[in-house]
This record gives C-alpha cells, structure tokens and sequence, in this order.
C-alpha cells in the first residue's frame, strides 16, 4: 500500500510517500525559513501564499524520488489540523484534488498524531500503551495512547508551547530564527546551572506546563545585567534556560509513566530534536527501565512522511473522508483514530481506490 502525504499546517510545504505503513520512498520538505527568518516567526498570510507556490512542485518532487507516478496510489492524507487556518487549507484543497484526479481514498490527519506515529517509520508497529510528549512551536502536551488507538491528554501547556518560548528567548538573545536549534547549539558551551531560572508547576500535582513565567525571568535577568553594566555569558543564559524547560518536562514525563504503569515513551515534534532533551530524558528512561522511542531529526520537524504514515493506518483500520473534509485548526489529539477525517464525514471502507 502506497499513501501519499501533504503537511501544511504550519511554514512547511511537505509530501512524504510511505509504503506499507513503515518504509519510507519520499520525504520532501520545502522551507521557508528565510521567508520568515526577518520577522523572527511564522506570519500566517506569507505562509499560506508560499503553500500555494511549493506545493505542486513538491508533489511532482516526491513523486519523483519515490520512482511512482499517480496511479501508483492507494491513498491520500493531508493534514487537517491543528495549525494555522490559512496554510492548512492549502494542503487540504490539494489532497481532494489528487483523490478526486486519482479516484483515491482521501485521510485527514490530525498533525499531533502524526508526529507521535512518524516513530513507527524508525521502529516499526507502535504498541500501547505508549506515553507521548509532544513539544513543538505551538504544541506542549503528554498524552497517552490507549489499546484502542484513541489518545487521551494527561497534560499541557497553559500558556507557552516550548518551541514559541525557544524562539521568542533566541529572538531576544540575538540569535538566528528558528530559535530552538540556535539556544540548542550555543546551550553546548554553557553551563546548565549557571542560572537559577524558575521551574514552573514543577511540583503542583498535575501534568500540565507553563513556559510564560520562565520567559519573563529570563528577559528581566537579561535587563538586570543591562542595567548594571554587565555583559550576559550568552551560552550559560541560553543553557540555564533549556535546562528549566528539559527539568520539568523529563521529571512531568517520569511521573506519567510511573502513574499510568507504562513502559515505553516517544518524544515527538520540532522540539524533540533538541539534543538536551534526547540526552536527558533517555537517561531518565534508563533509570526507569522505560523504552524510549525517539525518531530521527528528519522525522521529528514537520514532515510529509508522518502524515502518509498515520494516514496509512487510518487506511488499513478502513477510515477514509469524503471531500467535505474540513480544515480544523483547534482540532484537539485526545480522542479516536478518525477524529481528524470526520470533517466532511467519515465513511468506513477497506484500503485501496475510492467508490
């Protein structure tokens, strides 16, 4: 079974093309981080346009890479939220037209799920139940997936999303866009306890995050030392920092595991790849005798390849959308498999061509 996948839920146009659930024939990305790069984050209305430029030729790519051509399909799936409104029915608009050119099976896929399934491209079949910390530009959430497939949320964040307090400290430190590889790079030559930035909901009982406070004392102890005269050692700052969101997120995760009795953890989205928070929650895993699955760099950011594969499923459990789906911005992960298809009304039917 071959399914084509298109994610556009945020400022990357991509198609992956995966074959029988786990292998991997196309993955391509096409950035627009220097589109953005001078404002210092994503602006909605210049990712929708460039969508509408790439997308096409991006398609036409992974076709390519994958040696297939369009009738070589048995499937499409697109993302169909959360993201933002304007690039996602970008994607979405795209899709219907290949099944509907192709008499293909259409899939809308929630873009959370996505990233926690892209781990079965590098490990194979996931089995719950499976913890999952899912931390990206607009994303912080610790969820369970159940035996059934559905999801259930433990926890979230109330405010920042780490990738958005990554990028907004590396804007204010005068470091590139995006902010999280720059703090992740520098944060190498600092020291992690060099500042005694606050741990916020650390140790309040639940499972939720909030980033907006360490924000805050990282910029008005960057302002103290203006005022006094004094020149910040960038890689501590940006190391301390890390280091308080790496704590609470790796020491909320142990906790989950050991309440919910479960024995395997992935670390999905953009801000998985930061290598403090690969480094400590796999020792962490390895203390609590936790199978940690971590997907590649490549399969951790935004990716065409992780759409194709949870759409894949979807398939194989025989869940498919008409062309009615719906973009969803705020659509939310907890819950069933198909929730992402049921836009435009999901209809039950066996993998392969549509009608």
């Amino acid at each position: 079974m071959l399914v084509l996948g298109i994610e556009t839920s945020c400022d990357e146009t991509a198609v992956g093309i995966v074959e029988d659930r786990f292998a991997v024939r196309a993955n391509v990305i096409a950035s627009q981080i220097e589109l953005h790069a001078p404002y210092g984050g994503v602006v909605p209305e210049v990712a929708a346009r460039a969508h509408l430029e790439l997308m096409l030729p991006t398609i036409d790519r992974a076709l390519v890479e994958a040696g297939i051509g369009l009738s070589d399909l048995d499937g499409v799936a697109v993302t169909s939220g959360p993201g933002l409104v304007g690039a996602l029915l970008v994607g979405v608009a795209a899709a219907k037209g290949l099944a509907l050119a192709g008499d293909l099976p259409l899939v809308g896929v929630n873009h959370l799920r996505a990233h926690v399934e892209a781990a079965q491209l590098q490990y194979g079949e996931l089995e719950p139940p499976l913890l999952a910390l899912v931390v990206s530009g607009g994303h912080t959430s610790l969820v369970v997936m159940d035996g059934d497939g559905s999801f259930r949320q433990l926890g979230a964040t109330i405010d920042d999303a780490a990738g958005e307090a990554f990028d907004k400290i590396a804007r204010f430190l005068g470091l590139g866009y995006p902010g999280g590889p720059e703090i992740d790079r520098i944060a190498r030559e600092g020291d992690p306890a060099a500042v005694a930035f606050p741990r916020a909901m650390a140790n309040d009982g639940t499972y939720d995050f909030s980033l907006s406070g360490l924000k805050t004392a990282v910029i008005r102890y960057l302002r103290k030392l203006e005022a006094e005269g004094t020149e910040p050692h960038l890689a501590d700052v940006a190391a301390s920092f890390q280091e308080a969101i790496v704590d609470v997120q790796v020491d909320k995760s142990m906790a989950a595991a050991r309440a919910e009795g479960i024995e395997r953890m992935v670390i999905a989205g953009g801000v998985a790849a930061n290598t403090r928070l690969r480094a400590r929650m796999q020792a962490a895993c390895d203390d609590h005798g936790i199978r940690l699955l971590v997907p590649s760099i490549g399969l951790c950011t935004d990716n065409g390849a992780m759409v194709a594969a949870s759409g894949a499923n979807l398939l194989t459990a025989g869940v498919t959308a008409d062309l009615g789906l719906a973009a969803d911005p705020n659509l939310p992960l907890a819950g069933r498999a198909d929730a992402a298809s049921a836009g435009g009304g999901t209809t039950r039917s066996g993998p392969g061509r549509a009608g």
